[in-house]
């Protein structure tokens, strides 16, 4: 589907895209969930590429030149790394996560690729790239994670040069036909009755956003589900002088494949554009900007970026790591990715070993822990202690102002329904009921203090009959965050 239009110019100062809090829970998700089960990544990973290698090639005529390209909400950079090994292109792969983008080792042996995308730790409305120094950016079930999706299309206009190509896909679109009732949780957690509505086809009609958001949701990180074909047509049009869409409506069951082909006997062309104002689903956009460039090229990358404090130029210094002349700012090289985050970001979002935050990823933590923690276990990095029925910690204030206990963690099958109790300074500061499987996040206010003794009480103990240890939980990180 093709359209073309006059675009709109920018004007106004950017609303926050996402709050910090998102961004942290996003860091934390990523570090704790990314790289524990490698070889169903590995084929997760490999499925999204098909589906989004088919729509590249779908519009390859109107993509062009894809050097130097971005990918923004990389997570581990896989699709970027189609890019550069199959599409034959240099370019980006960007995520928030540096975690998330240090998984991109293991691709490259697993795939056995050449050709590697730079990694950039940073932020999709607030590239630390250059006006005008990109030829194509992607994005793919990204955008719906910024409340201000426009802030993402103003920062990919700016760094786009004429003639550049913005590819975004998989994004929600709001479907009308639903009660919307309640949210639902992912396949493998639905109760029998929600599994069997899904299988029917039936259970969208029932549900008020995208399944599993709320899952999402409530470990912190938000997601915006308000946007149809209207809004997001409005958008491309106000940025992009062309476009060409694709819409992917689904048929989960006979529920949905009776109502799509009803929708498209109605549509006056005959498309899915009607059922995909019904049923919802997703979107894919490949939008043109105006004018043309010539093609540039990746033999300095650096050229490419900016400093994400000051704006100045970037260069690679003698120790591989970038840094910026103007205002001193670096970012070295670390497991061969850059974290170009603004400096106050990155000292929060990644601060290291520190007295109110218990990471059992990083060395040192063991010194916040007294009793009743098993011993580090997990697989790629993603490090993690088991729990019986009690565990103590202890944690010190870093920051001034009301404090907040977050527990991050994740709750096994058999121990499902089960509760977790927070016990700080001998009062009781929360309990929380567990009914479904999978990561949680567990917060309460804590009373003013200078230091905090944190007993966790956690129930129903199981066992398994190859282990002699009695379990409830798993944790991965316990910190102090800013009461809001």
């Amino acid at each position: 589907m093709n359209h073309s239009s006059t675009p709109i110019a920018n004007s106004g100062a950017s609303k926050e895209a996402q709050p910090f809090s998102v961004k942290r829970a996003q860091v934390e998700f990523h570090n704790f969930a990314s790289l524990g089960e490698p070889e169903r990544n590995l084929r997760i990973y490999a499925d999204e590429n098909m589906r989004r290698g088919a729509v590249i090639r779908n519009h390859r005529a109107f993509i062009g030149e894809m050097t130097p390209f971005l990918e923004m909400g990389a997570n581990a950079g896989h699709s970027s790394y189609m890019l550069c090994n199959e599409f034959g292109a240099q370019g980006f792969a960007l995520d928030l996560s540096a975690d998330s983008l240090r998984h991109g080792r293991a691709l490259m042996d697993a795939w056995s690729l050449e050709r590697a995308p730079v990694r950039i730790a940073g932020d999709a409305a607030n590239l630390p790239f250059t006006d005008g120094s990109l030829r194509f950016v992607c994005a793919f079930q990204m955008l719906s994670q910024f409340m201000d999706v426009e802030s993402v299309f103003r920062e990919v206009a700016r760094v786009l040069a004429p003639g550049g190509v913005f590819l975004f896909a998989e994004e929600p679109l709001r479907r009308k036909l639903s009660l919307r009732l309640y949210r639902c949780p992912y396949y493998d957690t639905m109760k029998p009755w929600e599994r069997r509505l899904h299988d029917w086809g039936l259970l969208g009609y029932l549900v008020r956003d995208v399944i599993g958001a709320h899952q999402e949701e409530s470990f912190g990180i938000r997601q915006n589900h308000s946007m149809g074909l209207k809004e997001w047509h409005a958008l491309v049009t106000k940025y992009f002088t062309s476009h060409e869409y694709e819409a992917f409506v689904p048929q989960r069951g006979w529920g949905e494949r009776v109502v799509k082909r009803l929708a498209v006997r109605l549509d006056p062309h005959g498309s899915e554009w009607q059922a995909a104002r019904w049923l919802g689903g997703t979107l894919a956009a490949v939008c043109k900007k105006a004018g043309d460039a010539p093609v540039r090229e990746f033999d300095d990358f650096a050229s490419l970026l900016r400093c994400p404090d000051c704006h100045g130029s970037l260069i690679v210094d003698s120790d591989d790591a970038l840094m910026c002349a103007a205002c001193g700012y670096r970012a070295a090289n670390e497991g061969q990715v850059y974290n170009l985050l603004p400096s106050a970001e990155r000292k929060e979002l990644y601060p290291g070993e520190r007295a109110d935050i218990i990471d059992f990823s990083l060395p040192g933590h063991e010194r916040h822990l007294t009793e009743g923690w098993y011993d580090l276990e997990g697989i790629h990095g993603n490090k993690y202690r088991w729990i019986g029925g009690r565990a103590l910690a202890q944690l010190s204030r870093v920051a001034p102002g009301p404090q907040r206990l977050r527990i991050r963690g994740h709750a096994s099958a058999p121990g499902i329904p089960g509760e977790v109790r927070a016990i700080v300074n001998g009062a009781p500061v929360g309990t929380w009921k567990l009914d479904r499987q999978g990561l949680f996040v567990l917060e309460a206010d804590l009373p003013e203090a200078e230091q905090y003794t944190l007993e966790i009480l956690a129930s129903p103990v199981w066992q398994v009959p190859t282990d002699d240890r009695a379990f409830t939980v798993n944790l991965s990180m316990i910190r102090l965050v800013p009461a809001v």
